[in-house]
């Protein structure tokens, strides 16, 4: 039994969700998402509230019930208030800037890194901080993640791109 898909999802003001068929919209003030729902589950919306219930006991059922209450619930986040995700960058001449509709990277190569910024997605960098902002939390972690694999941390010095926040476990270096 899901103890997560037990849990009624909350639809605040402003926020409509609507199904037809499988297939469930949520529409805010920053935009608007999908979720797909299996067949098995049923979702069920009144009173300002979202319930998430499985139709059988099948396997993938149990399996698909928590997540798919989950991934609505993460959708009324994201058109109510968004996400974000930042990047620090550490190392001597790495630097960032958006141009256009391209995120130019400087990270110690011989050229410049160009990365291409999604058209649902909105990137700033301010010093060595670049901010991904999106309402959609799988294509903002995804973005995030490209990008900081042009250059990951390195566990000597600590240079390269991490998350915020991000602990780099340090090794010692060579011994004389």
């Amino acid at each position: 039994m899901s103890r997560v898909g037990l849990n009624p999802v909350i639809i605040p003001e402003g926020v409509e969700v609507n199904k037809s068929g499988n297939v469930m919209t949520v529409k805010g003030k920053l935009g608007e998402l999908t979720v797909s729902v299996l067949n098995n589950i049923s979702v069920d919306i009144a009173d300002g509230q979202a319930v998430v219930s499985p139709a059988n006991k099948t396997k993938t059922t149990r399996q698909a019930w928590g997540t798919v209450r989950a991934l609505l619930a993460q959708a009324i986040v994201g058109v109510t208030e968004g996400f974000s995700k930042k990047l620090e960058m550490k190392g001597v001449g790495y630097r960032a800037s958006v141009s256009g509709n391209a995120l130019s990277l400087q990270l110690g190569f011989s050229h410049d890194v160009n990365y291409p910024i999604p058209s649902d997605l909105k990137i700033s960098v301010a010093k060595n901080i670049i901010t991904i902002e999106g309402i959609n939390s799988q294509r903002v972690g995804q973005v995030a993640s490209e990008i900081r694999g042009y250059r990951p941390p390195e566990p000597y010095k600590g240079k390269g791109v991490r998350y915020v926040g991000e602990e780099i476990l340090r090794k010692e270096g060579k011994k004389k």
